[in-house]
C-alpha cells in the first residue's frame, strides 16, 4: 500500500473539482442527440462498465485495509496511522457507493412512477 501524501490529495482534488465542472458544462450544454438514438461511443465505455469499475475500486480498497488491519494485528506493522488512513479510506468509498445506489434507486422510483 503506497502512502497518501498531500500532494496526491491535491492532485485528486483537482481531478474532482475538474470533472465536476466538465459535468457542469455537459449538464447546461443540454442534449446533443436524438430521443432514441444512441451516442457513438467515447471510448470511456458504457455506465455498466463504469460502475463495475468503481465497485473494483471500492472492494480494492477493502482488501487492503483489512489485509492492513490484520497485518497490525499479527505484529508485522507498528504504524497505527497507516492503518486508520486505510480503514478511513475504505470506508469513505464504502460510503459513497452507498450514497450512489441511493441515488439510483431514487431516479430509479422517479422514472417508473412517470406517467406514459
Amino acid at each position: 500500500m503506497s502512502p497518501i501524501d498531500a500532494n496526491g490529495l491535491l492532485a485528486m482534488r483537482a481531478q474532482i473539482l475538474e470533472r465536476n465542472s466538465a459535468l457542469s458544462r455537459a449538464a447546461n450544454a443540454g442534449p446533443l442527440t436524438e430521443v432514441g438514438k444512441p451516442e457513438a461511443p467515447t471510448g470511456v465505455g458504457g455506465f455498466g462498465e463504469v460502475m463495475k469499475g468503481a465497485l473494483e475500486q471500492v472492494n480494492e480498497l477493502q482488501s487492503q485495509s483489512s489485509a492492513v488491519s490484520e497485518a497490525y494485528e499479527r505484529g508485522e506493522t507498528t504504524d497505527i496511522a497507516a492503518v486508520m488512513l486505510a480503514r478511513q479510506s475504505a470506508s469513505i468509498g464504502f460510503e459513497a457507493t452507498l450514497q450512489v445506489r441511493n441515488k439510483l434507486l431514487t431516479a430509479y422510483k422517479d422514472i417508473m412512477s412517470m406517467p406514459v
